[in-house]
């Protein structure tokens, strides 16, 4: 896939996106909104794909919207069809809660894990975009910021929703309110990321990890469990068991789940179809 602003490829059934403007700390753009979202469709879509890395060139994930862009706005403001960009929505996806057509919070609604690889600095929107990923791990040398609060912004494009779920709500109105910047080892200890590697080892361990999601585990699983997660969010204790109940009779019924008792009966790796 051939693009200006990223980079895309696929090894070992785990996709990986890259954010390719390293000279800029991969600011955001509309550019990269575009070609971030046909990657993760072709991602989604592509069977010989079971987990997603999302990451950023050189030393750092990204370092939110381009100042440029912000610059513009702030001396010209906005012109109607620069709101309708702010505000566009992602579009109906079948079977999709409308929460999830939002314009970064669509990465919840894809059938598959991503997982951002925060590599360096991530700020502002760049953080927006690693929160709506389902799993996070940090090199050593990255840094943390919203940002927001320091240029005179808001909690932007559901950030306020997202973050007090992930590090709960003293700790979310800290890191608005200040926009003060935090390192990986306070990320992990706050539970804004999952895990921290060195520097020298965060790829091949981020690797790693995908791989072992893409080749170890059932795709039907994950891509059940992943909707019933972000759907619990929204459902009372008694609608949550109401449909892992009916979740677990289909999942009996499956080719991975005879797939996932016959490997283990037979002391051999799975071959797991997604099915």
């Amino acid at each position: 896939m051939s693009n200006a602003e990223t980079t895309y490829s696929v090894a070992e059934r785990v996709a990986t996106l890259t954010l390719n403007r390293p000279d800029k700390l991969n600011a955001w753009t509309a550019v990269m909104e575009q070609e971030v979202r046909a990657a993760m469709d072709a991602a989604d879509n592509d069977e010989s794909v079971r987990v997603i890395v999302l990451t950023g060139a050189g030393r750092g994930f990204c370092a939110g919207a381009d100042m440029s862009l912000l610059n513009t706005v702030a001396t010209q403001g906005l012109d109607d069809r620069g709101r309708k960009q702010a505000l566009a929505t992602r579009g109906n996806r079948k079977g999709v809660r409308a929460d999830f057509h939002r314009k970064y919070s669509y990465f919840p609604a894809l059938s598959k894990p991503v997982i951002a690889a925060i590599n360096g600095p991530v700020v502002g929107l760049g953080l927006v975009i690693a929160l709506y990923c389902d799993l996070r791990f940090a090199s050593d040398a990255a840094k943390f910021s919203t940002a927001f609060s320091r240029r005179g912004l808001v909690a932007e494009y559901g950030m306020a929703w997202m973050l007090p779920r992930l590090v709960g709500l003293p700790n979310a109105l800290d890191l608005l309110f200040s926009a003060r910047t935090i390192d990986a080892a306070e990320a992990q200890r706050i539970g804004l990321v999952n895990q921290v590697f060195a520097n020298e080892q965060f790829t091949e361990k981020v690797n790693a990890y995908a791989r072992e999601l893409a080749s170890s585990v059932s795709p039907r699983s994950m891509r059940v469990m992943k909707r019933q997660v972000y759907d619990a969010m929204f459902q009372t204790l008694a609608e949550a068991i109401e449909t892992s109940e009916q979740e677990m009779l289909a999942s009996l019924q499956s080719e991975d789940f005879k797939e996932g008792v016959a490997h283990f009966l037979e002391k051999r790796a799975p071959q797991f179809k997604g099915k």
